[in-house]
């Protein structure tokens, strides 16, 4: 079969100097204690604390390493979540929502001890992380929160002001959090890894895994990798095994933007807690050179509209805010949120206890990947965590979950049905390069791309999850699903699941 193009990497600042290890693709058969399928935050941090522990370890990853989510954060280490703590006490009692900032806290605390005592080049920095409000609503949303955290004893600061160009109307701090740079972090991890003989295997795709014995993942290359345990470490899912994760979870996309600024920077990470959500927070390199980093225009994915506007958004924003605001990159990230907005953490079900599954880090993958890396490991190695049982996949708490499982999967019937009666849009000869839309081809519905090189790619835009139909996404060329979050390249390879297997390509045919 001929190579058509591949996606084309969008730019993030972390990508500019962090230069990551590179693997060979799986070549023969093998058997290791625990095979990990993701090389972002979650898989890596397993794999390193397993092999600390002496378990022969390989770790399977489709792409290159840190290529999904943990390449295109913001990077804060943090455990103040959004305002999310007078939610939980209120659904999770204070016992449950003690637990989740306990465990998150630990996470940051596991990065600090790590890079001190390594002495890890990774731009790592600790700095207090702000929630603040411009609204009245939003002030009442902070006083809320600051009960809960004095409730469960998170050490915090109540601030009328921020040291930023941004009038507010109150603020809370959360203390002693972390940022760092993602990338360099993870390429020690990494090495560590191969040093404690553990396998790393990139452009190493999992296709199933096979449960009548030992588990065996089956690969992509041909070769199974047989295990006593299996993670799922992949952003969403690779293992569902009647979990319904598609279902249990959301896929939201929001967008960051980097730029350099005449302005000092006064410390701090911050979080706007009214509508449009802004994330702000700042890294310097090692030439002195401070550069700024803004987030936010959140959606969910494939319901964006023209996501060319969000990162506009942003740039309006960080113009008006810094002095002499200079753009340098602009990337998006697609994140996976569960219905009571805690991770999903640990074994896959009661039933397959030998399969686990990390995933649900609803924005804060930073922490909460290591959190479940950490959480994992002690399972695997030592038959338990003392934090474990809040995040069980198999969980079920009726407020809010069922309420938030209904209405989400009323929005996917929505998508569905709108998907199949939508008009199309364009016509294939209007298109100029790097563009892309729904057109009619062949006598069918079809989604049609000429890339920046005038090349025309046409894709059957029917997801291959459930059949929902897929929609062009302007600023990230891609086409993405709205009812799951599928993202497909412009020529249908997968790019984020759930779904396994590639759009079907119309036109230019594949050559056999």
């Amino acid at each position: 079969m001929s190579d058509l193009p591949k996606q084309p990497l969008e730019n993030t600042y972390w990508r500019k100097d962090a230069a990551m290890p590179a693997f060979d693709s799986l070549s023969e058969s093998i058997t290791v204690d625990v095979a990990i399928i993701g090389g972002g935050i979650s898989g890596l941090t397993t794999a390193y604390l397993l092999s600390q522990e002496g378990k022969k370890v390989a770790l399977l990853e489709a792409d290159r390493l840190c290529e999904g989510t943990t390449g295109h954060t913001t990077a804060k280490i943090t455990a103040q979540h959004g305002a999310i703590y007078d939610e939980f006490v209120n659904h999770l009692g204070v016992g449950g929502a003690k637990t989740y900032y306990e465990a998150n806290q630990r996470a940051v605390d596991f990065v600090r001890e790590l890079v001190e005592e390594h002495n890890i080049p990774c731009q790592f920095e600790m700095e207090d992380a702000y929630l603040y409000a411009t609204t009245d609503q939003g002030v009442e949303k902070l006083r809320k929160e600051k009960e809960a955290y004095e409730a469960l004893d998170i050490p915090h600061e109540w601030h009328e002001s921020i040291p930023l160009n941004i009038q507010v109307k109150a603020a809370l701090s959360m203390k002693n959090q972390a940022q760092f740079h993602p990338l360099k972090y993870m390429a020690f991890l990494a090495n560590e890894i191969v040093k404690n003989g553990g396998k790393i295997f990139e452009h190493t795709v999992a296709l199933d895994v096979n449960h009548d014995a030992k588990p065996t993942i089956l690969t992509k290359n041909g070769f199974p990798v047989t295990a006593s345990s299996i993670v799922a470490a992949s952003h969403f899912p690779f293992i569902d095994k009647g979990g319904l994760y598609f279902s249990r979870m959301k896929a939201d996309r929001s967008y960051i933007i980097s730029g350099v600024t005449q302005e000092s920077w006064p410390g701090g990470m911050y979080l706007h807690v009214d509508r449009p959500s802004r994330s702000i927070r700042a890294c310097t390199n090692e030439e002195g050179e401070t550069t700024i980093l803004i987030g936010g225009e959140h959606h969910k994915a494939g319901q964006g509209g023209d996501t060319r506007s969000y990162y506009e958004a942003l740039e309006s924003y960080a113009k008006a805010h810094f002095d002499s605001f200079e753009l340098t990159y602009e990337w998006s990230a697609q994140d996976l949120q569960t219905l009571d907005k805690v991770p999903y953490i640990g074994r896959l079900s009661p039933v397959h206890t030998d399969l686990f599954v990390a995933t649900g880090y609803r924005k804060w993958g930073m922490t909460g990947g290591t959190n479940a890396a950490i959480i994992l490991a002690n399972v695997i190695a030592h038959g338990s965590d003392k934090y474990e049982d809040i995040f069980l996949p198999s969980r079920i708490h009726a407020d809010p979950s069922i309420r938030h499982f209904l209405k989400e999967n009323l929005n996917v019937a929505a998508e569905l049905i709108k998907g199949k009666v939508s008009p199309d849009e364009q016509s294939i000869e209007s298109l100029r390069n790097g563009e892309g839309a729904a057109v009619h081809y062949d006598g069918q519905k079809a989604g049609a791309c000429r890339t920046s090189a005038g090349e025309l790619y046409i894709v059957d835009t029917t997801c291959t999850h459930m059949g929902c139909e897929v929609g062009w996404n302007k600023a990230d060329q891609t086409w993405d699903c709205p009812c799951h979050g599928s993202r497909f390249s412009y020529s249908g390879d997968v790019i984020e699941g759930p779904a396994k297997k590639p759009l079907t390509l119309l036109s230019p045919k594949k050559s056999s």
